[in-house]
């Protein structure tokens, strides 16, 4: 079986893409989340091997999300996605504890090289 994935956008349209993605290269897609505060609640559930993080989203932002998660499990893995221009909150993101983040618009191989390289 492949390594589990946590996805959370609030755009599903971006979900979509990050699923299809990882699905070709055999990860597994155990969850999807609209906000942190999900992403909070199904991390808990699921306890996937990564997630991929949105960083700007309602009701709880990527960067709190991964504050929270961090919390209770300091050895979660999570990436960031960001769109162009957020270069502060990627650091702060980093800063609370993710592993790496991508940059919207997508590109397959380096989701795929920031996936393997947290979690393989």
């Amino acid at each position: 079986m492949g390594k589990t994935v946590l996805i959370v956008d609030d755009a599903a349209f971006m979900r979509m893409m990050i699923k299809d993605i990882l699905s070709k290269n055999g990860y597994d897609v155990v969850g999807e989340a609209e906000n942190g505060a999900v992403a909070v609640e199904k991390y808990k559930d699921l306890k996937p091997d990564l997630v991929t993080m949105d960083i700007t989203m309602p009701d709880m932002d990527g960067i709190a999300a991964v504050r929270e998660i961090k919390s209770f499990d300091a050895a979660a893995k999570i990436i960031m996605c960001s769109a162009m221009g957020q270069q502060a909150m990627v650091i702060d993101a980093i800063q609370a504890g993710a592993k790496d983040f991508i940059v919207k618009p997508f590109q397959p191989e380096r989701v795929i090289e920031a996936v393997s390289k947290a979690i393989d």
